[in-house]
Formats: structure tokens, sequence, C-alpha cells
């Protein structure tokens, strides 16, 4: 009997939050690697808010999930059979392994990369992985974060967020403030992450709260939601801050327009600059970032949570976490539900 493999594709489009239309999920042989590829055995899923918009027929930085295709997103597992010199069985590796089982690596475009034993691998999708990175470079190379700034981070709970915030204050931040959803998790970013304030957007007056915790302005603003979260912080901006554009998980599910922003011409007043950026253009460096994260996370000064769903069949509802809410830390599947 052939051995068989579950992944789930995509079925359309959504036109929001993903539904039981949105996806379905196929069984099919287990694949056999040819030449120069191996066979991957996938053991968990890093969940993403990008790979919302992957689903949607827009232009990007990746080209569109093609309808039929497996639902793309990076993964972890370990390899089961070999046609590579690259790559042996039992080798743990990183990739764009995708929501299935199975996965198949090449070694000719180096698609999965192995991981060294003894390293957590959750860890490696989050604080040492696309995560950690993302907010290392986005907080020091394109926020030029000093000592003394004022840090504010929106969805300060996620997983990029909760490092933002661990990582301004071991550089020196005066105060560094997040914004999340809900008591609960403003309590852990004070209590269990050293934030000197958190504002719950859900229960509280986002303006008024900056303006108490942030009485001479913001310094540094490090934006993953866009829309009226990040009109209320550019209200607040004080001379030359910079606002780093990492993600607008607030218009994700809704491409219509969303929140118009009112407050840009604080830019021009503060003489302060706003820009985007994506990680994969720091790929070169991520090994001198991860050195200096290994080293925080050895020594208890950054910690990161991870939020993680058992089985593959729940990944669509693991991705709704992330624009409900209802994560701490990094969302991680667990294929196997182990």
């Amino acid at each position: 009997m052939t051995a068989e493999s579950r992944r789930i594709v995509l079925a359309a489009r959504p036109t929001g939050m993903v539904d039981a239309s949105t996806t379905r999920l196929e069984t099919v042989p287990v694949p056999r690697p040819e030449p120069g590829e191996a066979v991957v055995r996938v053991r968990y899923l890093s969940i993403d808010p990008t790979i919302r918009t992957w689903m949607d027929d827009a232009p990007g930085y990746m080209p569109p999930i093609e309808l039929g295709a497996v639902v793309r997103s990076g993964g972890i597992g370990e390899v089961v059979a070999s046609a590579s010199d690259l790559y042996a069985v039992g080798d743990t590796v990183f990739g764009m392994l995708g929501w299935q089982d199975h996965a198949v690596v090449d070694e000719a475009g180096n698609t999965a990369q192995v991981i060294p034993e003894g390293v957590d691998l959750k860890a490696t999708m989050s604080v040492f992985g696309v995560t950690g990175m993302t907010a290392y470079f986005g907080l020091l190379d394109v926020g030029e974060m000093q000592p003394g700034d004022t840090v504010v981070v929106s969805a300060a709970a996620g997983a990029t967020g909760s490092v933002v915030g661990q990582v301004a204050r071991l550089r020196g931040a005066r105060r560094v403030v997040g914004i999340a959803g809900g008591p609960a998790k403003c309590r852990f970013l004070v209590e269990d992450l050293g934030f000197d304030g958190a504002i719950d957007y859900k229960g509280e007056d986002v303006d008024e709260r900056l303006s108490a915790l942030c009485p001479d302005g913001i310094d540094l603003y490090f934006d993953n939601v866009g829309g009226a979260i990040l009109d209320a912080c550019l209200q607040h901006l004080a001379m030359r801050a910079r606002v780093v554009c990492c993600g607008a998980i607030s218009a994700y599910n809704d491409r219509s327009g969303g929140h118009g922003l009112k407050n840009t011409f604080r830019l021009i007043t503060e003489r302060a600059r706003m820009e985007g950026f994506l990680v994969l253009d720091y790929l070169d460096r991520f090994p001198e970032a991860q050195a200096e994260m290994f080293g925080w996370v050895a020594d208890g000064q950054v910690r990161h949570a991870e939020h993680v769903v058992e089985g593959l069949e729940h990944a669509p509802e693991a991705l709704n976490l992330l624009f409900t809410g209802g994560n701490t830390g990094k969302v991680v599947v667990a294929v196997d539900g182990d």
C-alpha cells in the first residue's frame, strides 16, 4: 500500500478571514525524491500574517499562491528520504515547506537549511528565525534606535513586537511602550517582558494613553498593524522620529481602503521619517544577529513565547488567531498534534 500524506491547498481567494471555503484538505501519496532532492516530514509550521496576503490575487514581494496549490509557509521537518548530497536522512531542516505532511526540498535551489543539533526548534521559527531577525534589523538598522529613545511598538504581545520591545530595552531605550489587545497581554508585556508601559487598544483610548506614557513624544515607532493605531502614533512623534513599517495586519483581511491616515503632516513638522522594509533584504546578515540573540536568550535577557496549535488540519484556524488577537507570542502548528 502506498503511504499517504495530507496537504492543505488554497481552494478559493478569501474575501475576509479564512473560512471553510478558502482551503481544502487533501490526501496524496508520499512523494519520492528525484536526484538532488530530499523528502522532509514536516513537524512544525510557522504561521505568519503574510500568509494571508499571499492568498490574495494581488502583487507583492512574492507571487500569490495559485488556486489548488499547497498553502505556502515556513516550516521545520526531518529528512526521511534523500537523493541529495546536501541533505542526509535524519537531518532537521528549515525551509518554505508549506501546509503539508511531506515536502520536497531541492539542493539546486538550496530550498532548506540544515539546523544544528540541540537548537530549540520552535525558537528557530521565532526568536532565532524570521521573527527575531525582523525585530532586530527593523529596530536597529531601519529604525536606527539610539540609547535614550522612547520606543513604541504595536502588536507588542505578538511574535515580532515582543522581541522588539526587549531588544530596545537591552540597547538602552529610555522608555519602551507596547500596544496590545486586552489586560492579560498588557500585564504580560510589563510583568514578564519588562516593558515600561502598555496600552490596551481594545479598552483604552490610545491617544490619551500615549500622551500619558510618552510625554516627550515617540522617538521610534515600530508599526505592525497600520490603520488607526499608526495614525494615533503619528500624532505623538518627537523631533527626528523614525517610523518603521513592518506590517499592516489591520488591513490584510480588507484591501478596500481601510483607515485613511490623517496625521502624516507630523512627518513634516517633526522632520520625521517613515520607512518600510522586508527582512529578506538582511538574509546575509542573519548570523551576526542570531549570535547576539543567542547570547541574550541564554542569559535570560530575551524571553520568547510560542502559541502552539496542534494538528495540520487546524492551520487555517491558527492563521486566523493572528487577526482575532487570540495568540500571545509566535503561532506555531505542530503538524502531528504532538
